[in-house]
């Protein structure tokens, strides 16, 4: 009876009293720790060597900086999971940590992943393309590199010196003449055979060369070809190589900084600033600098440097593959268990080093004077969207400042492929990894019945918001919908049904002529108003209007282009891509196929007698 009291006692316990019950549970053993609060929200991710000492400091009553302490005021419950090492420990922390996004760790908010460069080896012919994602196609891949941007001029400029196709394998077999391509020099029209096999594949290989870094001799050798063209007499030529030098010089010049003595590396750099934090990484690769990215991470007012850096490179390695050196700004902790991590992950030694001389000092001093001025646009740009948030709060009495503003538009033709479109802006501007689009399911809607969607979606949206976080943790504090009273109406009366008619909504409709600046907007109960032409807020809600109008239509577009795509084999169970193919180049329709006898099905290549059966099936069985 006694144990269940002390049971009883301690689950009502809070802060460092509730961690201090839990000593007694613990051994040394590493692991990972969750703290949690009194709704089972996780604050906070941790690892430790040693779960029991490392819980013990937060059992201390003194001693913490504000927001740790704040963190241990707020924890009613805790979550332990041990590992073998304390390696094991560290991948499985930055794991959780992107996952579960705890309110009081160093965050990591923008992870996409980077493009690549891909020779493509599936065929006689190689072609030279942009690739993100999984590295599953057959061929050679060069990267990262830091945005689509880098990569489409990169790649413009080697089709230029390399004239390497860059269109589709069906493509390319269905060419009878050249394309485009070949007439404005960036491509040697292999398809039509205008460049015999043993000279496209050495053109390939040059690609490759200087992709991996040997430039240097392609150069000469296009230089010594063009002399020679030049004495021969052929000037169309030489005027064709000295293009495709001119080509290769821009790219290299493109490039900015390209080190002599490091061929691979990532450059990790931090500026910290009023409570903000920016990391910029340069990707080096076969001694070119293959673009940058700015990071800026969640972090508290009393975040060391020290704890942003170690945070920012677990989480940014977490499902990437990390190159042979990382050089960064400031030190780490267990900097020898992040080589480790490291290590283990890319199967091969990484080293993680602070240089202090020398040109690899002197990458890190460039790459954190990005970080310092990318940090002071930042800070400016969000000085002034905050003073934006406050004028938008007090042209619509709102009450208060809105930190999270939904805006919503639908998109549609004549009803046909209609979808909901949701933006997110705040004061670090628009939130674009929070867009969601609604396909519209009501297949009872009159067709272009524009009220009846935005009913659907908002329905859909907050009774989606009430399910998963009904204390309003995340939820919108201003709604601006496309549309007037009409629009507003149908959506206040959806919110009264959910019980949710507090949350502040604003209509947006065009005004007289439909002419920008004429705006007017629409509240529940309240008179239409409009703003000042020339007042900024009227102008931040425009550009607002303006990104939800092109997300919603870009929807639209993409999921019309996937029905017109479409077919009936899609359908078919068994029935994938590569089959789909087959099967439309044997009897070149789909309607072709579904009329097609049994014994020609068998006939086609990947087929087999049960696929066949299920396909015939399929298309007969309501005969």
């Amino acid at each position: 009876m006694n144990d269940e009291n002390d049971i009883n006692t301690e689950s009502k316990l809070t802060g460092h009293a509730r961690i201090r019950a839990y000593l007694k549970t613990l051994d040394g053993s590493p692991g990972v720790y969750r703290m949690l609060d009194d709704n089972s929200r996780v604050l906070y991710v941790g690892k430790a060597r040693n779960l029991k000492a490392r819980v013990s400091n937060y059992a201390r009553p003194t001693g913490h900086s504000e927001r740790i302490a704040r963190m241990i005021s707020e924890t009613t419950q805790m979550m332990f999971l041990t590992t073998k090492t304390e390696t094991e420990a560290l991948l499985l922390e930055q794991n959780l940590i992107k996952h579960l996004k705890p309110k009081y760790n160093v965050l990591l908010r923008d992870d996409k992943s980077f493009p690549n460069i891909l020779v493509s080896k599936s065929h006689a012919y190689p072609s030279l393309k942009k690739h993100r994602g999984r590295k599953s196609s057959k061929g050679s891949y060069y990267g990262p590199f830091a945005s689509a941007g880098a990569v489409n001029r990169t790649l413009n400029q080697l089709q230029k010196v390399f004239l390497l196709r860059d269109c589709s394998d069906a493509s390319f077999e269905g060419r009878t003449r050249p394309c485009l391509q070949y007439q404005i020099k960036r491509c040697s029209a292999p398809c039509v055979g205008k460049i015999s096999p043993d000279d496209y594949a050495k053109t390939v290989r040059d690609a490759e060369r200087f992709l991996s870094g040997k430039s240097t001799g392609i150069q000469e050798q296009l230089a010594a070809e063009m002399a020679q063209a030049s004495e021969e007499m052929e000037f169309e030529r030489a005027a064709a190589l000295r293009d495709r030098i001119k080509a290769l010089t821009q790219v290299q010049t493109a490039q900015g900084i390209n080190p002599r003595t490091v061929a691979e590396a990532d450059v990790i750099a931090l500026h910290m600033e009023g409570g903000q934090a920016c990391v910029q990484v340069f990707f080096i690769r076969a001694n070119q600098n293959w673009g940058n990215h700015d990071y800026y991470p969640r972090v508290g007012a009393d975040t060391s440097a020290t704890e942003v850096m170690g945070a920012f490179v677990g989480q940014f390695y977490d499902n990437k593959q990390p190159p042979r050196l990382v050089l960064l700004s400031h030190a780490i902790e267990d900097n020898d268990l992040m080589v480790e991590a490291l290590s283990q992950k890319a199967e091969r030694k990484v080293e993680i080093t602070m240089p202090q001389r020398g040109e690899k000092a002197e990458l890190v001093s460039g790459a954190q004077r990005n970080a310092r001025e990318s940090l002071g646009r930042k800070m400016s740009e969000t000085a002034t969207q905050a003073k934006l948030l406050k004028g938008l709060a007090e042209a619509f009495d709102l009450p208060k400042v809105p930190q999270r503003i939904e805006v919503y538009d639908n998109s549609h033709i004549q009803g046909a492929h209609a979808v909901g479109g949701m933006i997110v802006a705040g004061p670090d501007g628009y939130e674009k990894n929070q867009y969601r689009k609604f396909n519209i399911k009501n297949e009872d809607l009159v067709p272009g019945d524009d009220f009846g969607m935005m009913r659907e979606v908002m329905t859909r949206r907050f009774k989606r918001l009430l399910k998963e976080d009904p204390d309003r943790t995340n939820w919108p504090d201003l709604l601006l919908i496309d549309g007037g009273a009409g629009q507003v109406s149908a959506v206040r009366e959806v919110m009264e049904e959910l019980g949710v008619g507090d949350v502040p909504m604003v209509g947006v409709a065009k005004g007289e002529d439909r002419d920008a600046g004429k705006e007017e907007f629409h509240r529940t109960g309240k008179q239409v108003m409009a703003l000042r032409h020339n007042d900024p807020v009227l102008y931040f809600i425009q550009r607002m209007r303006d990104e939800v109008h092109r997300f919603a239509i870009g929807t639209h577009r993409a999921k019309r282009a996937k029905a017109f795509s479409a077919t009936p084999l899609d359908d078919v169970p068994g029935v994938g891509a590569t089959r789909k193919r087959a099967l439309l180049a044997h009897f070149g329709s789909a309607k072709a196929v579904s009329r097609a006898n049994l014994v020609d099905l068998k006939a086609v290549d990947g087929v087999s007698d049960a696929l066949a059966e299920t396909i015939y099936d399929f298309f007969h069985e309501r005969e």
